[in-house]
């Protein structure tokens, strides 16, 4: 409102109009946001990195591939490929392929320091009931917890050297490395589990190969991802 006279602007064929004059080119051209591409991003691609939560031709974002477990369920923003847990305890599992081992690379970042998540590792078969939990690796995302339950740990196995996250609100990078039946897990760069896997905790067993999945935990907290990358080792 300007001198109690009404100011129009409307967008036609990519120009701003305002009061039935097209602004000047600089000013007036309107151009879509697009989020850059990361350099860490750019970087896994040239290292023959797979990204496995798909981005189509027209740059959104897509669960293709992914199949999900439980009550709970992950929201995907299209236009960002952001993930978010909702809803409760599950698994957002990527079932169009298993991996024996490999390299898994993704960012995640928890809403509040209690908020509770992990990356499944090596899940065998088709997950149907809870039995998975007992027979892959979980690679804890809880601030909260301490030693083999906190964020960075084999989950109920063993504890990481330290706590490397930066804390809620802020994202972090975890690299997994799988390798027969050494797993090593690294949070910000910095390598916090270096270990020969073996029965223990919860795990009764564990497989060769399996699916890579994120977990749904919490009702009222959420657990974002995005950036997720693998890639098999021969």
């Amino acid at each position: 409102m300007e001198s109690g006279r009404f100011v129009q602007m409307f967008a036609l064929g990519g120009a701003l109009i305002l009061a039935g004059e097209a602004l000047p080119e600089a000013l007036a051209t309107y151009q879509p946001y697009k989020v850059p591409a990361l350099a860490t991003t750019q970087n896994l691609e040239a290292e023959g990195f797979e990204r496995i939560l798909k981005q189509g031709r027209n740059g959104t974002f897509s669960k293709a591939g992914w199949n999900h477990y439980g009550p709970g369920y992950f929201e995907l923003d299209r236009n960002t490929g952001i993930l978010s847990s909702s809803g409760g305890m599950g698994l957002f599992w990527y079932a169009a392929e298993e991996f024996g081992n490999f390299v898994l690379d993704l960012e995640f970042m928890s809403e509040v320091q209690n908020a509770n998540s992990g990356v499944f590792v090596r899940v065998p078969g088709l997950p149907t009931s809870d039995a998975y939990i007992y027979n892959s690796w979980e690679v804890q995302i809880y601030d909260s917890g301490d030693g083999i339950h906190q964020t960075g740990a084999v989950y109920d196995a063993e504890a990481p050297t330290r706590m490397a996250s930066k804390g809620p609100g802020q994202w972090n990078r975890m690299r997994i490395t799988f390798v027969d039946d050494h797993i090593s897990v690294e949070i910000n760069d910095e390598k916090i589990v270096d270990w020969d896997a073996e029965p223990r905790g919860k795990v009764e067993s564990f497989a060769a190969s399996g699916y890579i999945g994120l977990q749904n935990h919490d009702h009222d907290t959420k657990t974002m991802f995005r950036n997720i990358f693998v890639k098999s080792i021969d």
